[in-house]
């Protein structure tokens, strides 16, 4: 069997250009990837370095994590787990991989959202399964409608739901995750959410599928609500009936996640006032991109109604997404990603700001944005950057 092949992921190389640019001494603003500005909660910290002062530690899974962990589930949405249900892993990504092995085989078909998470349709094929994209526009807040899953003919064997989504920021109503469980469930199509922004809601909060499948698996991270993306630590929610061949492949492919990060995110929980004060930058940050976004000539974007980006289309500027980003790091020293990470089809045109940093930056940022975007001609030549 050939090695699959699949595609880069384009903001990495927007932002080595901008590394390569802030060592020639250019002030850069990192708007590329969703990656918190805060540090760990300072409770966290200090665990970890008492751990790192006393314990030699070794390869372990916490115990009184994964209670921890369940115990937010009963707290949040009313879900009961047992411990032994919930996997610590080295961060969400390997979670997903984790959760995509242990629900199908090689060949399987596995419906997700267009746009959406770069790695959803590149893992998928990395593990010689086939990523079946369904296109979700404007008209459908970006998100997947019910009546379009089954409408799949054949119907796919798995379906990743992501609420909020990356790269939109969308959240579904309970109605309509409800909705998309019953035609799953019509259909035999195992569900695994991605809920790693979950938390980060400026409305209604997101609901988990968990409350409406229990049979669904669920991916989850420290590293965006709880600001702890450098300590590389998630989780996988399995149902009992898989919990034995999940584990299974957890140790042979991975091993348990550090042990220096288990305690300092055990720590994380107790720190809800330190990590609902990085809500509110972050909401201030939402709320002045909102306001700046007509100034530069915006105004088609996805809802954001959680996680930290805001989508835009930009096709009455360019049809080059990719060249778009470069020209605006170079010119600006603003760095965003480009849609073509999220939408191999038409994500040419649009970008994604991202506004985890802190406000001081952003509000740079659209001093930087806002006169570069009104000089710019109705439409940008196709290779406007080599």
């Amino acid at each position: 069997m050939p090695v699959p092949p699949i595609d880069p992921f384009h903001a990495l190389s927007i932002s080595a250009l901008a590394h390569e640019l802030a060592a020639q001494g250019r002030s850069i603003i990192h708007m590329e990837f969703g990656q918190p500005s805060t540090g760990a909660p300072s409770a966290a910290i200090e665990r970890a370095q008492h751990i790192l002062a006393t314990d030699p530690m070794g390869y372990w899974e916490s115990q009184p994590l994964k209670e921890r962990i369940a115990l937010h589930y009963d707290e949040t949405y009313g879900v009961s787990l047992r411990p032994e249900q919930i996997i610590l892993t080295c961060g969400a990504s390997p979670a997903l991989v984790l959760a995509l092995m242990t629900s199908f085989v090689p060949g399987a078909h596995v419906a997700m959202a267009r746009p959406g998470y770069v790695a959803y349709r590149n893992v998928v094929r990395s593990l010689h399964m086939k990523p079946v994209e369904i296109p979700c526009g404007e008209k459908e807040r970006f998100q997947l409608p019910p009546h379009a899953i089954a409408a799949l003919e054949p119907a796919p064997d798995g379906l990743i739901l992501a609420s909020p989504a990356n790269p939109t920021g969308t959240i579904l109503s309970p109605d309509e995750i409800r909705r998309i469980v019953d035609v799953c469930r019509a259909h035999g199509i195992c569900i695994i959410s991605d809920e790693i922004y979950h938390g980060l809601s400026f409305g209604e909060r997101a609901h988990s599928i968990l409350e409406y499948d229990p049979d669904a698996l669920v991916v989850n991270s420290f590293s965006k609500y709880f600001s702890m993306a450098p300590w590389r630590l998630g989780w996988l929610v399995v149902p009992p009936a898989k919990v034995e061949a999940a584990r299974a492949r957890m140790g042979n492919l991975f091993l348990p996640p550090a042990a220096l990060s288990q305690h300092a995110a055990l720590a994380a929980f107790d720190c809800r006032d330190e990590l609902e004060g990085h809500m509110e930058t972050y909401r201030r940050n939402r709320d002045l991109l909102l306001r700046a976004l007509p100034e530069m000539g915006l105004r088609h974007i996805a809802p954001p109604d959680g996680a930290f980006y805001i989508y835009a289309d930009i096709r009455h500027l360019t049809d080059d997404s990719m060249a778009f980003c470069k020209r605006l790091l170079l010119d600006t020293g603003v760095t965003t990603a480009p849609g073509i990470d999220f939408d191999p089809i038409d994500g040419k045109y649009f970008i994604r700001f991202s506004f985890a940093v802190a406000t001081d930056q952003i509000e740079e940022a659209i001093r930087r944005m806002v006169p570069w975007f009104r000089h710019q001609k109705d439409r940008l030549p196709v290779n406007a950057v080599t």
